[in-house]
């Protein structure tokens, strides 16, 4: 690729003699004045010039950037791509299937690869199936059989103590000392994998928690698990990072960033796209990169670019800098705010000025990765000095960041602070003064909603008193005060609104900061010295993320600090976000709906929906990791820190937040003294390795995948059914029923099936029918690769708000018979009748996360088209992407002003020629005829749905 401009190749002038595009050679001036986010796509084009996906007009486009953003699509081919467990299962299974057609069609399976590096981390939903209150006996309901789980192990773990031999070199204690034996056992680690203590690399023992969770999930996981190991030997390109290591934002980050990538001597910037919506994380190491849907993720797995419109970029200048009480979260969701006020969604943002400097890589990847939160498609941070600083310590080889700085400089990648007489031109410049940032948490119901912390307790009153909303419970004057006591573990305790009664400390993405982790860990120290404990009732858990965290708390010698307040670590998985916490004591849940309680959830995930964690929790709160403890301690939201105790100490004297609270000098000596290299070290090796299990898996070793018909995970999709080897012209729908009818702002978390799944559910009577008992069940996300437990999970949400059964419900009208039936079995109905289905829907339909399966279960359901006033556009790609028509409302037009009821049926046929944004006409049984748009918006999709989707089309290409 790039025949049109190897003219532009040259040689590194250093003593590695690789070779590069010397792009700036092409614009002069005007690449001069593009902002960096632009240089790397500009670089891409170049790279990839073949004149027919990347035509040497897009590199041109890209390069007029100032002129042309906002009007025009370019295309981007990532350097690489990034899939998440559970979305890399449809994807991986995808290519499987596509062998077998490829094969019917009398073409070679074997030619069926991904186009591009694909790496795939199997490790991002553990559920918590023990906590504390758990670790002696059975796990709770819901999670895995233990004895089932221990026979499919081939290891037996023989608990053992491994402490620090006494070695005077060790700084804080390693061994757990008698406050880890108190809390809950030490075991072992599982073999292979030791946690080491980063000073003399000995094993550090963990509470076998972790241990049992990842002993559960292997059993409960096995299959996908062979099939992924499968996966990585006959794929090319193919790298399985395995379980037991981290999770897809950090491991992604902290282990598969490339930063410039080397390809047959040619170097090139690194730059992925992935399933991950948290990728953007990368742009704070200088890697272009951002989340899509796991249907545009295929499609660059399957040689096609990702599309995007040409970006507008904001220049977002950083000034001054932060007060000591701040954390990095505060910071973080301090420019974040300001991001979300000042609307960038859909840009991109790319940071300079002098306060950039003085932010952590740590707080650069906090930020970018909290792209989601304000909108943006990604946040840049070129790469600069404290980059290069950061690579070091995460053991980059020294002559290979030398020729790597050596390129960034020769193509200008590289931002100088010193030398700002040539910053970009951007599309618009916001300042932000890091002395304006306040401390604060989010809630009780939606991230955006920020509280300075000495304003919470007057916001947490005012929202008992504010009506049902975004920040309103409705809670009457004289209840305000209930009070409700609790008999928990022989001791009565006292509930009331306010009361905390889940305590999550996550290191998830927003908080992938060790130093943040560190700083609860110090506060749980200091805490602990002084003589505070949190209530037993409470769910506390601690789930680091990566086992980069885990470094920090053990060798810090936090851990055991932790663990005597009851955050025990609960393994590596992005657990209590995903909503798998294990359920809450039978105590509390009776109090709560006795006393109508609005009781609290702190967490320092990054998502707190109502009813996300649990639905009897009605406030949930984010909060950096340190008040996430502190919360816990007080046991209440209900407080002013700055006036309020948290408790007392033995001696009945007043304990303040600020007392125990650490400072920032502390918590950065501890995070210097601590060897980052060593992690890293201790990662590469776990992530090389792999640990006993994974490796004793036994997988075949075949070119095509040998299906078991009797798995209720891993299933070969019906996509490829009715494939020919030319397409068919484009049939007319004819006298399709609504199966739903909706109104505004339905999102993804709506469409696609999600969370664990309700024993009254069509998938469930699937599951029970193959001889599963409910807990087997296990989450759609983890059976994302049979497609009929995910069809079935199609508007499965209880949340679901269908015009026709007119209150929340999963369920909708079969209307030949009058029946109200689940959806996916008036679906059924319908599609046994020969009759096709349409959706109607109002304004922004499909907002949200990206997820495939929110168009792949529509269109399995035997759904033709979409009708909506509206669309999220990533979703609206999906949806051609898997064959189903988008069709939109003219302007100022809906349902309500056609008069339609959504009873009758409808019919339309398309143009032999359809052009992007054709108007078609739409006939109903009633005789009433009104024009839509079909919502393409260039050849290229229109291509993929006269193919009948992305898949078949690359399918045909295969054959």
């Amino acid at each position: 690729s790039g025949y049109a401009f190897e003219y532009l190749i040259e040689t590194l002038n250093d003593s590695s003699h690789k070779k590069f595009f010397n792009v700036p050679r092409l614009g002069g001036t005007k690449y001069d004045v593009l902002p960096y986010s632009i240089r790397v796509l500009l670089e891409a084009a170049v790279r990839n010039c073949d004149g027919f996906l990347m035509k040497r007009e897009d590199v041109m486009n890209i390069l007029d950037w100032k002129t042309k953003q906002s009007n025009v699509e370019v295309p981007f081919f990532p350097a690489r791509v990034l899939l998440q467990d559970f979305t890399g299962i449809p994807a991986m299974v995808d290519f499987a299937a596509m062998r077998e057609a490829v094969k019917t069609l009398g073409g070679d399976p074997k030619k069926v690869h991904p186009a591009c590096p694909t790496d795939l981390t199997v490790d991002h939903s553990l559920q918590i199936d023990f906590n504390k209150c758990a670790i002696q006996n059975a796990p709770n309901p819901g999670g895995g059989d233990l004895q089932k789980a221990g026979k499919l192990s081939p290891l037996r773990v023989q608990p053992k103590k491994l402490p620090c031999r006494g070695q005077t070199t060790c700084r804080g204690s390693c061994d757990s000392g008698e406050l880890g034996r108190n809390s809950g056992r030490f075991s072992s680690q599982i073999e292979n994998t030791p946690i080491l203590c980063p000073f003399h690399l000995q094993p550090v023992p963990e509470p076998e928690t972790v241990l049992k969770n990842q002993e559960v999930e292997f059993g409960r996981n096995r299959e996908r698990l062979q099939f992924f190991k499968w996966s990585s030997r006959v794929f090319k390109n193919v790298a399985v990072i395995p379980p037991g290591t981290g999770m897809a934002h950090q491991v992604n980050l902290e282990y598969l960033s490339r930063v410039v990538f080397e390809e047959k001597d040619l170097l090139f910037p690194d730059s992925v796209i992935g399933t991950d919506s948290h990728i953007t994380m990368v742009n704070g190491l200088g890697i272009l990169g951002w989340g899509v849907g796991g249907i545009e993720t295929e499609a660059v797995m399957l040689g096609l670019p990702a599309s995007l419109t040409l970006p507008e970029v904001v220049g977002c200048e950083l000034t001054g800098s932060s007060n000591p009480f701040v954390t990095s979260i505060d910071v973080v969701l301090g420019i974040t705010k300001h991001l979300r006020q000042v609307g960038v969604a859909g840009k991109f943002v790319e940071f300079f000025g002098s306060g950039v400097s003085q932010l952590s890589i740590v707080d650069r990847t906090t930020i970018a990765n909290m792209c989601p939160e304000y909108g943006a498609i990604l946040s840049f941070f070129p790469v600069d000095n404290v980059t290069l600083k950061h690579l070091e310590h995460t053991g980059f080889d020294k002559a290979k960041l030398k020729s790597m700085e050596t390129y960034l400089k020769a193509v200008k990648l590289f931002r100088n602070d010193q030398d700002n007489s040539r910053e970009p031109e951007y599309s618009q410049v916001i300042q932000i003064n890091l002395n304006s940032i306040v401390p604060s948490v989010s809630g009780p119901k939606r991230p955006q909603d920020r509280v300075a912390l000495t304003d919470m307790k007057s916001d947490f009153q005012a929202c008992l008193n504010e009506k049902v909303g975004f920040k309103g419970f409705q809670i009457a004057a004289e209840k305000q005060n209930d009070i409700v006591s609790i008999h928990y573990e022989g001791s009565e305790y006292k509930l009331s609104h306010g009361s905390v009664v889940i305590a999550a400390v996550i290191s998830c993405t927003n908080n992938c900061n060790p130093s943040v982790m560190l700083a609860a860990g110090l506060l749980a120290k200091k805490a602990v010295e002084a003589g505070l404990h949190v209530k037993p009732y409470i769910r506390t858990s601690l789930s680091p993320g990566s086992g980069m965290v885990t470094h920090y708390l053990s060798s810090s010698g936090v851990l055991p600090y932790l663990s005597k307040l009851g955050f025990e670590i609960v393994g590596y998985g992005c657990s209590t976000c995903v909503g798998n916490t294990a359920p809450l004591s039978e105590a509390v849940l009776n109090a709560v709906k006795q006393g109508d309680l609005v009781t609290c959830g702190v967490l320092s995930g990054n998502k707190n929906f109502e009813g996300r964690l649990c639905d009897c929790v009605r406030a949930n709160y984010l909060a950096s990791p340190p008040l996430v403890v502190a919360y816990a301690i007080a046991g209440t939201v209900n407080i002013d820190f700055q006036t309020e105790p948290l408790g007392t100490d033995p001696t009945g004297r007043n304990i303040y937040l600020h007392d125990i609270w650490p400072s920032r000098e502390e918590v950065h000596q501890i995070e210097e003294e601590l060897v980052v290299l060593s992690m890293f070290k201790a990662l590469k090796e776990k992530t090389e390795m792999g640990n006993k299990r994974w490796n004793s898996l036994e997988v075949p070793d075949s070119v095509l995948f040998p299906w078991d018909l009797k798995s209720t995970y891993i299933r070969c999709p019906s996509f490829f059914d009715k494939l020919t080897k030319e397409p068919v012209a484009l049939q007319p729908i004819e006298n399709a029923h609504v199966l739903l009818y909706l109104g505004d702002s339905v999102t993804t978390d709506h469409i696609s099936p999600a969370g664990s799944i309700a024993r009254s559910s069509p998938a469930a009577k699937y599951l029970t029918n193959r001889g599963l008992t409910p807990r087997e069940f296990n989450s759609y996300g983890a059976r994302r690769g049979n497609d009929a437990v995910m069809t079935r999970g199609t508007f499965a949400n209880i949340k679901l708000f269908n015009k026709f059964i007119g209150k929340p419900a999963p369920k909708t009208v079969h209307f030949p018979s009058g029946q109200t039936l689940d959806v996916f079995e008036a679906a059924e109905l319908y599609q046994k009748e020969g009759i096709p289905l349409i959706i109607l829907a109002g304004k922004k339909y499909g907002s949200g996360n990206s997820r495939d399966w929110a168009a792949k279960g529509p269109y399995l359901l035997g759904v033709k088209a979409v009708l909506a006033e509206s669309y999220e556009k990533i979703h609206k790609d999906h949806l051609i992407g898997i064959g189903i028509a988008p069709l939109q409302f003219l302007p100022g037009e809906n349902a309500d002003s056609l008069g339609l009821s959504g009873r009758e049926t409808f019919s339309l046929t398309f143009p032999e020629e359809l052009s992007p944004g054709v108007t078609l006409n739409i006939k109903t049984s009633t005789g009433k005829v009104f024009s839509v748009i079909a919502s393409f918006e260039n050849d290229v999709e229109i291509t993929l749905f006269k193919h009948g989707g992305l898949l078949n089309f690359v399918a045909r290409k295969f054959s």
